[in-house]
């Protein structure tokens, strides 16, 4: 990591995380840029497994797909540009296959948590068992 390379401070349910952005999805990174600091709500996935996400409807980014898998890693964000389903960030907290009610989904991976990956298995399962769990995306 180069020192002129921006971290994310990710603050959710009484934790906080750093991550990073993928150099591979820029137009998703600078999509995501533009919306930070960025505050909303997690909630636990319905059909993917061990995921948190956030439904944002018919909201257009103006990205398309770019670096885009179904198998995120824990810690990984993806965007879910629209299409088939509805436009989404999910956040994988441990094995996740990304789906919806209509099948497999792919999002495009563009940021990855480096620090306090320790705790997001709690902020999953904290999300699961509690609900909804305020999160807070901002450059550091």
């Amino acid at each position: 990591m180069s020192p002129s390379e921006p971290i994310v401070k990710i603050s959710a349910g009484g934790f906080t995380f750093k991550g990073r952005f993928v150099a591979e999805a820029p137009k998703t990174v600078e999509a995501f840029k533009k919306l930070l600091p960025y505050k909303e709500r997690i909630i636990h996935v319905r059909w993917s497994g061990e995921g948190c996400w956030i439904p944002l409807g018919d909201k257009d980014l103006g990205v398309s797909v770019e670096n885009a898998t179904a198998h995120p890693a824990p810690g990984h964000l993806l965007l879910y540009p629209g299409g088939v389903s509805e436009t989404e960030f999910i956040l994988a907290y441990g094995p996740c296959h990304f789906a919806s009610k209509a099948g497999v989904l792919a999002g495009n991976h563009f940021l990855t948590i480096f620090e306090g990956l320790e705790n997001l298995h709690a902020l999953g399962v904290k999300t699961l068992w509690e609900g909804a769990q305020e999160i807070l995306f901002e450059l550091e």
